[in-house]
């Protein structure tokens, strides 16, 4: 694997899995709309602003619209239905756990919509990592204190449907954009979204203690800025089967931000789905091995070939 595929691929698994922590410290302040509007108000100015003043240009009316559509979708759907379902009582390993079909859904749907060829090395990969999260949520699905309605499970499996519905999306875009130009339009779009959503629950108003505002911080910086910075640009360089196997890593790397974070030490169960998780993703995303054929010496190859040496005959002395 190339150092710079890798470097995304590291900083994808790392920056993704901060959104996870960053919503836990939000919402002990807040509601999840409100921070989500605040997240990507902050984002729309900061990036929507750098993007103005040092990359303007003018961007064709079907660009945009497709970022639009990717945005609503990618930040829009995803995080919202995740963050939603944990405010709801949806334990948050459960909802890692359902977000991490999302692999299986995009190498069952790549070959047939992208002309991806999914191999059987890649298809074992991806049972073998969501075994690995099935592992590190094990705890979290035994421990029966979800209180949230029966509706609410329904969530996760929508915030996935529509995080692979923008990886499709992106792939197939007729006017497709760079990630320095896209995530700024995505951002705005997703404060558009949740402002209204935010206006229309009565939650707009933000609290005041400053943990809610390092909540937005750290999610605009770590979880916007650099979780869909390396989401996009990972799926331009690996496409869509070797980027979403990756997703299976996010679980394991959240129980190590929740134990630096809070102090929550990962039992014996997680630490073993973490190495499945390595082994799965490893199978699924490794380049194979192509043996390089061994040519033979030029001296092999004059004495054994009498077409050329017939060519050679006729070839008149000088």
């Amino acid at each position: 694997m190339p150092i710079s595929t890798a470097i995304t691929s590291i900083g994808l698994v790392v920056m993704w899995s901060s959104g996870f922590i960053g919503a836990e410290l939000g919402t002990r302040e807040a509601t999840a709309d409100t921070l989500l509007m605040w997240r990507f108000i902050a984002a729309a100015a900061v990036l929507g602003g750098a993007w103005a003043l040092l990359r303007r240009r003018k961007l064709r009316p079907r660009a945009i619209a497709e970022q639009a559509a990717i945005g609503a979708l990618s930040q829009g759907g995803y995080l919202g239905g995740v963050v939603w379902a944990v405010g709801l009582g949806v334990p948050s390993g459960t909802t890692a756990l359902i977000a991490a079909l999302q692999p299986l859904a995009a190498g069952a749907l790549a070959g047939r919509l992208l002309g991806e060829r999914v191999s059987p090395r890649q298809w074992a990969g991806l049972a073998i990592g969501l075994g690995g999260v099935a592992l590190v949520v094990q705890g979290d699905l035994s421990a029966g204190t979800a209180a949230a309605p029966v509706w609410a499970y329904g969530l996760p499996f929508a915030a996935m449907a529509a995080l692979l519905a923008a990886s499709f999306l992106e792939r197939r875009a007729r006017a497709p954009l760079g990630p320095v130009d896209a995530v700024p339009l995505h951002c705005l779009v997703s404060a558009v979204l949740f402002t209204g959503v935010a206006l229309a629950g009565g939650h707009a108003a933000p609290p005041s203690s400053g943990t809610f505002w390092t909540a937005v911080a750290w999610t605009f910086l770590l979880s916007t800025v650099g979780g869909y910075g390396f989401y996009w640009l990972s799926l331009r360089r690996s496409g869509v089967t070797r980027t979403s196997a990756l997703i299976y890593l996010t679980p394991p790397t959240t129980l190590v931000w929740a134990y630096a974070m809070f102090g929550d030490a990962p039992g014996w169960t997680a630490l073993a789905g973490m190495a499945v998780c390595v082994i799965g993703v490893t199978a699924a995303t490794a380049r194979p091995v192509q043996r390089r054929m061994r040519r033979p010496e030029p001296s092999a190859r004059r004495a054994d070939d009498p077409v050329r040496d017939r060519a050679v005959s006729r070839v008149p002395a000088e």
